[in-house]
């Protein structure tokens, strides 16, 4: 089942799925933008000649940019309060052009010192369905 809002506790279950964040296609201005938001000017993102100079083909996505979105992700569906953790793992390089769609789904429902958790399993993939990010986060319930 989708949970746009959050449910009752007791009606959470496993595999239930958080509403997906679908994302426009990666543009070199949003790299630019990004880069002038996070600080993080490291050429490769931003300049063709230098990208190429490094082997790649273009310029692509910074990593960090695709984590926000996951992080926006979990903002929707539940306030930044209640994030306990967010765990990352780097899969694949976002390309310029690319269609990102953010994922989330209940793994498990556990309780921690006394406060109800949930561990989810979260990921960001292209429209081709090739997973960039990939991680967990644990969000307190309120």
């Amino acid at each position: 089942m989708t949970i746009s809002a959050l449910p009752n506790w007791d009606a959470l279950e496993q595999g239930d799925t958080l509403p997906p964040l679908e994302l426009p296609p990666i543009t070199r201005l949003a790299l630019a933008l990004y880069c002038g938001a996070s600080g993080d000017h490291n050429p490769i993102h931003v300049d063709t000649d230098f990208a190429q100079s490094a082997g790649m083909p273009d310029v692509f996505a910074h990593g960090m940019l695709s984590a926000a979105w996951l992080g926006r992700l979990l903002t929707n569906w539940v306030p930044q309060s209640s994030i306990r953790s967010l765990d990352i793992r780097f899969a694949a390089i976002t390309h310029v052009g690319e269609r990102i769609t953010c994922t989330g789904k209940v793994h498990e429902k556990f309780e921690h010192e006394g406060q109800r958790c949930v561990r989810l399993q979260i990921a960001t993939a292209n429209q081709d369905g090739i997973t960039k990010l990939s991680g967990e986060a644990i969000v307190a319930w309120h």
